[in-house]
């Protein structure tokens, strides 16, 4: 959004696909009858009032040529053509295998907290909150105010580790405000320091997780357990363009403009760092690929100060080493697959396992279990194919195969 208005103020003409239903992401995604945020507002009202063009549930899966891009629908297949390109998408979170992280009921925080904006009726119902991140204590607050018992949040990081982060946050007075907002939303909600969930169970959905803590384990009852392990760039489709990726993130120079010319990638695909880096990002990236390089210079020094909290976040919730030895042989790490932590044990790299073990090759693609095997052995996803999300078979067609007749063009 934010790159898209910046562009369309200097004069492109500028458009914005969007696999959502409605804009705005997890961030600003809204339930039913809830009032929008002002912030949210100020930049939707700037959008529509430069008549920037919107598709909307609609994703891009592959690119048949440079300058082109073929994106589905649920019941249309649009080419899209583009002259500069900036990529904004987004982050996943990081889920990693325990025994019985497979049960019903056990869910992604930010899943959960989706699930109720989109109806989930939630009142009364036992949470356990666990993994790592400023999400857990966010979705914790949001649960709790629409009626559910939030029994403990589970924080794998340590105190010391909190209070290091929170003394780096005395130069960003807004960041401690939140902060003290959220701690009285989820006030009478126990708050575990170095503690995370060892083990889900239950018979035909979640009934019960144990909990580690100092070396020492209890086991709570509990309806629903939502547990994610901060988040991962989606870095797919940057990917599949020939960007350079390292270390996880999409390389980018001062302007936003990855290794590919022309394509500029902005918010949490180049570095988790929060919606107020992404929305500077997205400026700069707009600015920039409308042709005003000295406006997008100006947003240089906000960037860095947003920069210096993203470094302080990766420092303050690294995973700890504990969190390799949950899962034990017969612990499914790809979901799509079945295939189990035992058979994964005897290869050396992604590539081998998904040649030998069909590891990363189902429906997600290697979404959750790429992050995982990341983690748990170091392993790398090198490519990117088409599709990149599934699409239908008639959707794929040679470049010079797309006939439409009035094909999108968008910048």
């Amino acid at each position: 959004m934010a790159a898209a208005v910046r562009a369309a103020e200097c004069g492109a003409r500028a458009g914005i696909v969007d696999d959502n239903a409605a804009m705005g992401g997890q961030i600003w995604r809204k339930a039913a009858g809830e009032e929008i945020a002002e912030d949210v507002r100020s930049w939707a009202d700037r959008l529509e009032a430069r008549q920037v063009t919107v598709l909307s549930g609609m994703h891009v899966f592959d690119q048949p040529e440079p300058g082109t891009l073929l994106a589905e629908s649920s019941d249309n297949l649009s080419d899209l053509h583009y002259e500069k390109l900036v990529l904004a998408t987004g982050a996943r979170e990081r889920f990693l295998p325990f025994p019985g992280w497979t049960l019903p009921n056990v869910m992604g925080v930010g899943g959960l907290q989706a699930m109720v904006k989109g109806g989930l009726p939630i009142r009364g119902k036992r949470i356990v909150v666990a993994g790592t991140g400023p999400l857990l204590l966010a979705v914790a607050a949001y649960l709790k105010a629409h009626g559910a018992e939030v029994l403990k949040i589970c924080e794998q990081a340590s105190w010391l580790s909190l209070l290091r982060f929170s003394a780096s946050l005395l130069t960003q007075p807004a960041k401690i405000w939140q902060g003290l907002q959220l701690e009285q939303e989820i006030s009478g909600v126990k708050l575990l320091t170095s503690s995370w969930v060892a083990e889900a169970h239950g018979d035909k959905t979640l009934e019960a997780a144990t909990i580690t803590r100092d070396g020492e384990t209890e086991t709570v009852d509990c309806d629903y357990l939502a547990c994610g392990f901060h988040l991962v760039p989606n870095t797919e489709l940057p990917m599949l363009l020939g960007c350079e990726i390292r270390n996880g993130c999409v390389q980018i120079n001062d302007f936003q403009e990855t290794s590919v010319a022309g394509v500029f990638c902005a918010g949490e695909p180049t570095g988790i760092g929060g919606v107020e880096l992404s929305l500077v990002e997205g400026q700069i990236a707009g600015l920039a690929a409308a042709g005003h390089p000295a406006e997008a210079r100006s947003l240089f020094g906000k960037r860095e100060r947003f920069r210096r909290f993203a470094r302080s976040l990766d420092r303050a919730f690294q995973l700890r080493p504990e969190l390799r030895t949950l899962a034990e042989p017969e612990t499914i790490v790809c979901r799509c697959e079945d295939v189990t932590y035992a058979r994964l044990c005897p290869h050396t790299s992604w590539r081998s396992a998904k040649l030998h073990t069909r590891c990363g090759m189902g429906p997600c693609q290697g979404r959750v279990c790429g992050a995982a095997t990341k983690f748990l052995f170091d392993w790398n996803v090198d490519s990117a194919r088409p599709p990149v999300f599934p699409a239908r078979v008639e959707s794929f067609r040679a470049p010079g195969d797309i006939k439409q007749p009035d094909p999108q063009r968008i910048s």
